[in-house]
């Protein structure tokens, strides 16, 4: 997570595709290539699944490193980003809103845009970027101030640039964008400040909106036409259903992480993250579409079903872990394993629930899915309490609550393997003591209202690697 230095190795077959050829529709949905990286997931689909051979378990020990790169200056925080390779360059993205280009067989930087940031950004958790997207001849990313912009892929220059939304209300970037059928299709960062998460696409060679699907139920949804004039797209969910009062109006529910594309649903699949605040005691129902997964006809930029893995979060658990698409049993099928500490899976059309099992070794908030209702059965006494009605009224009932809003599994990606059938999970083994505070919403101002302590379980190694097998749930080793 702090490392400052990215070292690569590159294999001969990589970066060997034909000179300056542009990128397009057919070629980010050929899951087979093996000699570009053109996807964040690989494929659009996030199964992160290669056919190349070459390394296996008989000569991974001997890679060496072929080169290494410093991302150079005082900027040297988090980095999460999964570098893409397309006409022999990677396009790799760092903190604070960088990009460079890099000769993927020598290391040679070839360009870096540095976008000029603002004071006053407020991004949570980090200063980080999680990758570009490639489309046409453009390399476009999202930026800490809410932007997104568009570079030549030859020179770094930019192309198009838009303002998403406002960073001072708390709106940032750090996801990479999905591309589709010619649409650049992203999601917004916030939710600690009260923000109203949605996915949004645009033109991916102008910029330009073409819709907005708000992911906080009550707001409504927009399509763009030519001239840019916004029109009713209808509202996201039903006005007041799972919100109290007017709570729906800072809901949170940020897609913080980034979506996946099926090219066989024909949906595009984003996870949303905590409501707000964080107290769970001042917005009593389930708070959609918060810690979910939505499913969006891209075509239309209306919500296809969606299946909510946290009603009424209390823990921060989130829902923005990667559905990842797949076939089991003649079916297509989305698999999630969520910070919760529960693995999913879903038939990737309908949304309909197929099976939740755990995946970590401990969970305290909940006993079980009911997989005939889809919901949590819920430990009572396992959630945080209401700080109206403590003595001093300034801190609720502190609760040692079992996965850590850390997770279960954090934003780190798992993949699936089309040989064996399983899912390699990045599992986290750890709790936390949480409480609930006053809050209260004011623009730009953390929107929390709760504290916690992280603390292990054991003196043993907190992470686990763990192979899942969908079609049972249990874990093979």
């Amino acid at each position: 997570m702090r490392k400052s230095l990215l070292s690569v190795v590159v294999l001969a077959a990589i970066g060997s595709g034909a000179a300056n050829a542009a990128v397009t529709e057919a070629m980010l949905e050929n899951s087979k290539d093996t000699k570009s990286v053109l996807n964040w997931g690989m494929s659009r689909d996030g199964q992160r699944y290669s056919t190349l051979n070459k390394v296996n378990d008989k000569n991974v020990n001997k890679l060496v490193p072929a080169w290494s790169m410093s991302f150079g200056g005082e900027k040297q925080r988090g980095q999460e980003s999964q570098p893409l390779i397309h006409n022999g360059k990677m396009f790799v993205t760092a903190s604070y809103s960088r990009i460079f280009a890099v000769d993927s067989k020598t290391g040679a930087k070839l360009w870096k845009y540095e976008h000029r940031l603002p004071d006053g950004i407020m991004p949570c958790c980090d200063v980080i970027n999680r990758g570009a997207a490639l489309y046409d001849n453009l390399v476009i990313f999202g930026t800490l101030d809410a932007q997104i912009v568009a570079l030549d892929q030859n020179t770094g220059k930019v192309v198009w640039k838009e303002t998403v939304d406002d960073f001072k209300a708390g709106y940032s970037m750090s996801a990479a964008p999905l591309i589709v059928n010619g649409l650049v299709i992203t999601g917004v960062s916030g939710g600690e400040f009260g923000i109203i998460g949605r996915v949004e696409a645009r033109d991916a060679k102008t910029g330009k909106l073409v819709w907005i699907r708000p992911t906080v139920e009550g707001h409504m949804g927009y399509k763009y036409d030519a001239a840019g004039k916004a029109i009713e797209n209808g509202v996201s969910g039903t006005t007041g259903a799972t919100w109290p009062g007017e709570m729906w109006k800072s809901g949170g529910a940020a897609t913080w992480l980034g979506g996946s594309y099926d090219s066989k649903t024909g949906l595009v699949y984003f996870g949303t993250g905590n409501p707000g605040p964080w107290n769970s005691a001042v917005r009593p129902g389930d708070n959609l579409f918060s810690c979910s997964t939505v499913a969006i006809d891209p075509k239309t930029g209306k919500i296809a079903w969606h299946y909510q893995t946290t009603p009424h979060d209390g823990w921060d658990f989130d829902g923005v872990n990667e559905l990842v698409t797949f076939d089991m049993n003649g079916k297509r099928m989305g698999a999630k394993a969520d910070r919760n500490g529960f693995f999913y899976v879903l038939d990737a059309k309908s949304g309909k629930l197929e099976n939740a099992t755990p995946f970590v070794k401990k969970i305290t908030w909940a006993t079980s899915i009911d997989l005939k209702t889809g919901r949590p059965n819920y430990v009572a006494d396992n959630r945080p309490g209401d700080p109206a009605k403590s003595a001093d009224g300034k801190k609720g009932k502190s609760v040692f609550a079992v996965p850590s809003f850390l997770g279960g599994k954090n934003q780190m990606p798992m993949a699936y393997s089309q040989q064996t059938g399983m899912f390699y999970v990045p599992a986290n083994e750890w709790g936390m003591e949480i409480w609930n505070e006053p809050v209260s919403y004011k623009k730009g101002a953390a929107y929390l209202g709760a504290g916690f302590t992280i603390k292990t379980l054991n003196d043993g190694p907190i992470g686990a690697l763990r192979a899942i097998d969908p079609k049972t749930g249990k874990i093979a080793w």
